[in-house]
């Protein structure tokens, strides 16, 4: 049997290829940016030739490391099935599934009692990970995912909702003494922004007539949770989805002009690679993510 290069090697140079950074990768694997980049160049000696083309900072997977990615990725993604299968001695079914809190918490979880009603044998193991989409396969087997543009055609994605974008504040801002009477005074106001959907804003405004405004601020979160917490303590005016602000059942909260109605240009994918939809714990919540209509 051929020598096979170290298998620390070979996931090093596949989280480098899905991410495009040696820094992305370096935190999924808890690597330092060095070792992990030894790990690559490892691999490129045992194999006689560069993957990546060094532009400065940066690697950009060349002609030869797209080749070996393409042929590698089924294989590991069978190791990674293999193992799962004798770890669980065929009694369990697992998910290895990424999702972002939000849904979880808002859309998912209220529904998963009857998912194990029905698949008593299915188990889900749920990460909040950032990079879900470029660890498919590689530790994750499916996520649910955000994004403003088409899913990778190479991956399996199937649409979950399209949503409104609305504005959302604390009740007095519609219904108090210094309420908001026109779309204008969002200058004077601190707009809530989730970094996976920067775009919300922009496109809201577009549709108000006001594309031009600049507002008092624009504040960063990672967590549509504390999103909604700050709108609903009065820090400022979130730009969220529909679902977001309808089931969060806060009273405390309000839609801000209302009148206005705006597509989001994000939605929720579920995602997962072709092979992966081959497994039975996939394929079982796909099936059911879909029926359930969730």
């Amino acid at each position: 049997m051929r020598r096979l290069p170290p298998l620390t090697a070979l996931e090093a140079f596949v989280q480098v290829a899905r991410l495009g950074s040696v820094k992305a990768a370096a935190e999924e694997l808890a690597l330092s940016t060095p070792a992990l980049s030894r790990r690559v160049q490892a691999l490129e000696r045992f194999i006689g030739r560069p993957l990546f083309d060094r532009k400065h900072q940066a690697l950009e997977i060349n002609s030869e490391g797209q080749r070996l990615l393409d042929d590698i990725a089924p294989a590991l993604d069978s190791l990674s099935q293999a193992l799962e299968n004798i770890q669980s001695g065929g009694n369990q079914l697992r998910l290895r599934l990424a999702v972002m809190p939000l849904f979880a918490t808002q859309r998912l979880f209220p529904h998963l009692g009857r998912l194990r009603q029905q698949h008593p044998q299915l188990h889900i193991d749920i990460e909040t990970t950032p990079h879900a989409v470029a660890r498919l396969g590689e530790g994750l087997d499916a996520a649910i995912v955000l994004a403003s543009k088409d899913i990778d055609p190479a991956l399996y994605a199937y649409e979950l909702d399209h949503e409104q974008v609305y504005l959302i504040g604390r009740r007095e801002m519609a219904e108090g003494p210094n309420s908001l009477h026109s779309p204008s005074e969002l200058a004077q106001q601190t707009i809530l922004l989730h970094r996976d959907m920067a775009l919300s804003f922009d496109a809201w405004k577009d549709v108000a007539g006001i594309p031009d405004l600049q507002p008092l601020a624009i504040d960063n979160y990672d967590s549509g949770q504390l999103m909604l917490e700050a709108a609903a303590q009065g820090l400022g005016v979130a730009v969220m989805h529909a679902s977001h602000f309808e089931q969060s059942g806060d009273p405390r909260l309000i839609r801000l002009f209302p009148n206005i109605r705006v597509e989001s240009p994000y939605r929720y994918y579920f995602v997962c690679r072709p092979r992966a939809l081959q497994t039975r714990s996939v394929r079982i919540f796909r099936d059911w993510l879909v029926a359930a209509n969730i």
